[in-house]
């Protein structure tokens, strides 16, 4: 990268590619792992204590990554260090032996990818001006997404020529290119709070630093919807009850990916020009309008139509409420803000997934996929009377 290229632009750059190429390598390794398990003796029962440990320690360490990213004067090695040991760790999937292994993989997997996503998103607010926060955010996650499609094709393209443990090893390459560009691409970024000369204080310095009420308006209407969003694997599981086969499962991610890739810089965009909460809306009402048809199931047909439109909800909800999320509070405390809004949608998002479980066991498909519907539309009302109660104030 030229040193002429201004710090925003460079950081934006790097942690877009770090992205693509961490996600590659994870979406590599992440297909092949529920075969790898069965070659090695487990099964479905030790898959989901694999994921549910692998996931939780994931949400616990974004909330520690947010309150560390406000302390800390130097974020980068923070950030590098989270990519360094999760591609380190991937190609070592392929020396294992028995499923527990496995688990201290995942482990420290996911548990860099905690500490190290809360840092970045707050680096990358750092580094760019507020009117384009979620373009660059959009742009990020578009990457980020991209390399869910390349990561699965790549992998499908290895494993009849080098099987499973080959296609673990060759997952280090994406990795180990990602660290390189982390280290040489990613560049420190000035913060905290100013005081009145000027001069930059270090975060924990501001007495105002406290989360305003704003940001937990928009914490209880995201944890609210969350509660309604269980694991995209249940919609997998509705797309086979209806006669769409279970090998055809990557496909349903692959149109969902195009979508969502195709479609999250769009919609950050938007979110610099318009309302970030109306564009968060209209998302929360694409969820409700999939949840709903997956709940009708009608045809396959329009399972796989639901299924490419459903990326466009991620589109329109995940970067635009990361910026809004650091709209409203002040630069002391973004890191704390992050963590915490991740921490406690992951922790909801967890809680869903049970109780859709629960419904779908007594009750069927239809009534976990109608409740979450519901719920998603009345937290897009909920978006829009925010808006509407900031115009007022204006």
């Amino acid at each position: 990268m030229p040193e002429s290229t201004s710090p925003a632009s460079r950081n934006l750059l790097a942690f877009g590619t770090t992205a693509l190429l961490n996600d590659t390598a994870t979406e590599m390794a992440y297909w092949v792992l529920p075969a790898f398990l069965a070659s090695i003796g487990a099964g479905p029962v030790q898959l989901g204590i694999i994921e549910g440990i692998a996931e939780s320690v994931a949400s616990f360490a974004k909330l520690f990554s947010g309150y560390l990213a406000d302390r800390v004067q130097r974020r980068k090695p923070v950030v590098v260090a989270g990519y360094f040991v999760a591609n380190a760790v991937k190609p070592a999937l392929a020396l294992t032996s028995a499923w527990w292994q496995v688990l201290a993989i995942r482990f420290a997997d996911r548990f860099s990818k905690g500490i190290r996503g809360t840092t970045r998103d707050v680096m990358l607010a750092d580094s760019v001006e507020k009117g384009r926060l979620g373009a660059a955010y959009g742009l990020l996650q578009a990457l980020d997404s991209a390399g869910a499609i390349a990561g699965p094709l790549i992998a499908l393209l290895l494993l009849p020529h080098f099987g499973m443990r080959g296609v673990f090893w060759f997952a280090g390459i994406p990795g180990a290119l990602c660290v390189g560009v982390a280290w040489f691409g990613i560049r420190e970024v000035k913060h905290g709070a100013q005081n009145r000369s000027g001069e930059i204080q270090p975060a924990h310095a501001s007495d105002a630093s406290r989360l305003p009420g704003k940001f937990y308006f928009i914490l209880l209407v995201v944890t609210l919807f969350s509660l309604g969003n269980s694991s995209d694997m249940f919609l997998v599981l509705r797309a086979q009850s209806v006669g769409i086969p279970a090998i055809h499962a990557p496909l349903l991610g692959l149109v969902f990916n195009i979508t969502y890739t195709l479609f999250s810089w769009p919609a950050g965009h938007l979110g610099d020009r318009f309302s970030r909460p109306a564009i968060a809306a209209a998302g929360y009402l694409v969820f409700a309008a999939t949840y709903l048809v997956f709940g009708l199931a009608p045809s396959t047909l329009a399972i796989w139509i639901m299924m490419s439109f459903y990326g466009l909800f991620y589109a329109l909800t995940e970067p635009v409420l990361k910026a809004l999320v650091v709209d409203v509070v002040v630069p002391d405390v973004r890191g704390r803000a992050l963590g915490v809004y991740s921490f406690t949608t992951s922790v909801a998002m967890l809680l869903a997934s049970l109780i859709t479980g629960e419904l779908w066991k007594h009750y069927g498909p239809r009534v976990p996929f109608y409740l979450s519907a519901a719920i998603a539309a009345v937290s897009a009302v909920l978006l829009l009377s925010s808006r509407a109660t900031q115009e007022r104030k204006s």
